[in-house]
């Protein structure tokens, strides 16, 4: 809470209590706050009240009278917010946003700010009249601000919402398709479908769509209740709404999902497909839900499938020339099996549509189990697996062998029995495509033998595996050179000789990449062709180092080549290359 000026002043004796009295009487008579009125009559200069605060907060103090700060930081804090918690912006430096402030603990303001920008933010003092008069030289004329303790604090959350709600008309532009019509819990269905709550969860989904997030986190703990989005792979802050706000949104998220809204105790999934105007027409975006119990509430988290944003063209995936040449002769066999392996979130789902997209032809039938179905695909045959009611992917495979397939797609090989279905499959004239979870594509071939797939069975029906990362592009509006010594160079896997010639990028931050130096996101990919040899050697057993070893001869790009390759091009920094491959 905010520190009492006048008695620390009176502590440190700076004033007396005469003194004191006199600015007490100054206030009643004129307004404004006290350490501005101990200033004007004279009793203490602003340096004495910057010192004091700084050393009662804990913060840095600075005075704003000798400081300038560049338009572009400014712009970043809107004059009625400065005005409104009397802050400044001072400076970035990365993600985060320095301020100035007369009292650094209000934590609605910094949680306002931090929403706004998008940046973890960092708190200095000052001053009252230094700050009054930094926002009058940048934001113009000063208007009283409002105060920014009690219960309207609690809800600054909101009221930006409603702000950015205003600036988007989200009410007539957002429609919910399918909503639930019934509520089993009164309570709680009021509680979801109050005003403020629906403008609050509208503006959650649009802003994630217009900061090109992948997925929303909804995080309830004991004194906090957290909002982040993750943009190209990196999670963010985004919003601290109010405690007390927690069920409410729950609620309302839960029934645009159709989901039970008085089950707390298990974890639920659903879908949310909104509609919205976007430049003078009508977009749909499906957010899939998930709900999970935890210590403090349910934790939510939605991920945005936007079929717009589904990169169907492989050789715009960020494939290598020979990679992608082995990766579309190997689906193009009639037979054998197709392996896409890597990390939740590394992009294999979308590898494998595009490659059922490029033999999608009116002479193919193609079948598909997938948990979830994220993207509808024309002409392909999507099953949704559904556990609960025992239709697993080992059952669908089963079910998709009567249905006389050309290619079968798997979503993920699991389990011993989805496996051997799958490579049945594949030696009886099916194409299978799946999904594993292993860190190379050589170890691929290791973990097919721990599921109990006996190694000739694998040695025929495997054609190729794919092991893939994503990693950020470099921002092409502010990416600049990077000067990288020649031994660290080395050190990461370049040659002396390319080590010489290459120019490293990296993004200083601007506007369009909201200041990370990264936008968008590209994939490294190592393709694993199973040659004659490699089959050889898988029929004796030989372990994923011997096959690594006997790939990279036969010209395999590994996921760190894939890296070199692609901060040659100046697509991405040795950062993120080195933060999802080794050596």
């Amino acid at each position: 809470m905010p520190v009492r000026i006048g008695e620390l002043l009176l502590k440190e004796k700076r004033i007396t209590p005469e003194q004191l009295q006199d600015a007490l009487n100054y206030q009643r008579q004129n307004g404004g706050k006290l350490g501005a009125n101990l200033v004007r009559l004279g009793f203490v200069n602003d340096d004495e009240i910057t010192t004091l605060l700084s050393k009662q907060y804990g913060v840095p103090s600075i005075a704003l009278g000798q400081f300038d700060v560049e338009a572009s930081v400014i712009k970043l804090v809107p004059a009625d917010t400065a005005r409104k918690y009397q802050i400044v912006p001072l400076s970035r430096s990365g993600a985060t946003l320095t301020i100035a402030m007369t009292d650094p603990t209000n934590v609605f303001a910094m949680d306002d700010v931090k929403f706004m920008t998008g940046f973890n933010v960092e708190p200095v003092v000052s001053s009252e009249t230094g700050v009054l008069e930094a926002i009058e030289k940048y934001y113009g004329a000063v208007v009283q601000p409002q105060s920014a303790t009690g219960a309207g604090a609690g809800e600054s959350a909101l009221e930006l919402a409603a702000r950015t709600l205003d600036e988007m008309p989200l009410e007539e532009d957002v429609e919910v398709i399918n909503d639930l019509e019934e509520i089993s819990v009164e309570t709680l269905a009021k509680q979801g479908e109050e005003a403020p709550v629906i403008k609050l969860v509208n503006v959650l989904l649009m802003s994630a769509i217009s900061k090109g997030a992948s997925d929303i986190h909804i995080e309830p703990y004991e004194k906090e209740y957290r909002i982040r989005y993750r943009i190209d792979g990196i999670l963010y802050n985004m919003m601290a709404p109010p405690l007390r706000m927690r069920d409410a949104i729950t609620s309302r998220i839960k029934i645009m999902a159709k989901l039970d809204i008085a089950e707390k105790r298990l974890p639920q999934d659903g879908r949310i497909k909104i509609r919205f105007s976007d430049n003078g027409g009508t977009q749909d975006i499906d957010f899939r839900v998930s709900s999970l119990p935890t210590l403090f509430g349910e934790k939510i988290v939605m991920r945005l499938l936007d079929r717009t944003k589904l990169m169907l063209d492989m050789t715009k995936l960020g494939f290598e020339e020979e990679s992608l040449q082995k990766l579309e002769i190997a689906i193009g066999k009639p037979w054998g099996m197709v392996l896409v392996t890597g990390p939740t979130g590394s992009g294999k789902t979308n590898t494998l549509y595009s490659s059922i997209s490029r033999i999608n032809t009116a002479e193919t039938n193609i079948m598909t189990a997938e948990d979830p179905v994220e993207f509808n695909l024309m002409g392909v045959n999507q099953v949704q697996v559904r556990e609960s009611i025992g239709l697993n992917f080992a059952a669908a495979l089963r079910s998709f062998l009567r249905q006389d397939p050309n290619v079968i797609l798997v979503g993920e090989i699991r389990d011993f029995e989805t496996a051997e279905i799958a490579v049945k499959a594949a030696l009886t004239g099916h194409l299978v495509l799946s999904t594993l979870h292993t860190n190379d594509a050589p170890s691929t071939i290791n973990r097919l033998m721990n599921m109990g797939i006996e190694p000739f069975l694998v040695a025929s029906s495997l054609n190729l595996v794919c092991a893939q990362r994503l990693v950020r592009r470099v921002c092409s509006n502010c990416k600049v050179p990077e000067d990288v010594p020649l031994p660290a160079l080395e050190q990461i896997g370049f040659t002396p000789e390319e080590a010489r010639t290459i120019k490293p990028y990296k993004g200083y931050g601007c506007e369009k990449c909201n200041k990370t130096g990264y936008k968008g996101r590209v994939g490294l990919y190592e393709v694993m062709e199973i040659t004659d040899e490699l089959r050889e050697l898988i029929l004796v057993g030989a372990s994923a180092l011997e096959l690594r070893r006997k790939a990279v001869e036969e010209g395999m790009v590994t996921l760190r080549g894939s890296g070199l390759r692609k901060i040659s091009a100046g697509v991405t920094s040795i950062e993120e290359v080195l933060r999802e491959t080794v050596r």
